[in-house]
């Protein structure tokens, strides 16, 4: 066996698949949509080059600037409500024993394994004013008068409330599975010092789940910037693009408005952003681990 991975022929044969999908999966498409946006194409006929006019368009498009803030914002209800909450569930899951443990852990992931547009659809019918489950639920406890949800005012909020309920599972199965992966030893330690289950939660397993945190919170990021099925089933960016994210604001020019140059432009800020937001995540969480 040693003896056939040194073949020369074999390494070769092993890694040009893996190679051919990079190139042509994802540098390739890239590469077009550097190029696309460097032109006025409408994604029918000719294309013309137009140097950097559709990049120098974005910094002054308001909607694009609303996208990213609302990609920020739902960053930042990823990494400061969906997963404190998907930890701790998911140190409250590890200390359940036998079917009770599977039971929840299934129930938590549910939301992931159901179809976005089963998803967007059927917040929609929570969020209606008329005969919404929401508004019913406020009406129970004697609130007087109906909310619409996805006015204007609401419509980020409740949006905000969808995705992070949908992704929940996924950093909670994250998160569960590395704090089974700590050696109990160290909780044994800390049950032998006389620490409660909050103390020894914040001392020894926050502390070495860094390294499932970090590509956690990477994850969540990314997942901000990338939104679109569920926003676009549910609100399609609106109302008045309160709602709008990057994805969904590419998809909108490059094939609605058939400006298909400057969605390309904005894919490749979009791709910038991403890669800039993934190498600053991991110097501040490298950082961390040396102090």
């Amino acid at each position: 066996m040693k003896k056939l991975y040194s073949n020369k022929l074999v390494i070769f044969s092993l890694v040009l698949p893996g190679v051919l999908v990079f190139v042509f999966g994802v540098l390739s498409p890239i590469c077009l949509s550097v190029y696309y946006g460097f032109t006025d194409s409408t994604g029918m006929g000719e294309a013309h080059l137009i140097g950097l006019r559709n990049y120098m368009d974005l910094f002054h498009d308001r909607v694009f600037g609303r996208s990213l803030k609302n990609s920020l914002f739902l960053a930042i209800g990823f990494i400061c409500i969906q997963h404190p909450l998907a930890i701790l569930v998911a140190a409250v899951l590890d200390k359940l024993q036998g079917k009770a443990e599977g039971f929840f852990r299934c129930i938590y992931f549910i939301p992931n394994v159901i179809s976005v547009a089963v998803i967007a659809y059927l917040w929609k019918f929570i969020y209606n004013p008329d005969f919404g489950l929401l508004n019913h639920v406020l009406q129970a406890f004697g609130y007087q008068g109906q909310i619409n949800w996805l006015s204007q005012e609401n419509a980020i909020w409740s949006v905000l409330i969808v995705l992070i309920w949908h992704g929940f599972g996924w950093g909670m199965l994250i998160y569960y599975t590395g704090i089974k992966n700590i050696d109990p030893i160290f909780y044994e330690a800390a049950s032998i010092d006389g620490a409660s289950w909050w103390t020894t939660f914040l001392r020894v397993t926050v502390p070495l789940m860094k390294p499932v945190i970090q590509i956690n919170v990477t994850m969540a990021v990314i997942s901000a910037l990338k939104q679109m099925e569920t926003v676009y089933l549910l609100t399609n960016g609106g109302p008045s693009n309160s709602t709008q994210f990057a994805a969904n604001y590419l998809y909108q020019q490059a094939f609605k408005a058939f400006k298909y140059g400057y969605g390309n432009a904005i894919g490749v800020v979009f791709v910038i952003i991403c890669v800039l937001a993934t190498v600053g995540l991991n110097r501040i969480f490298r950082e961390q681990q040396d102090v």
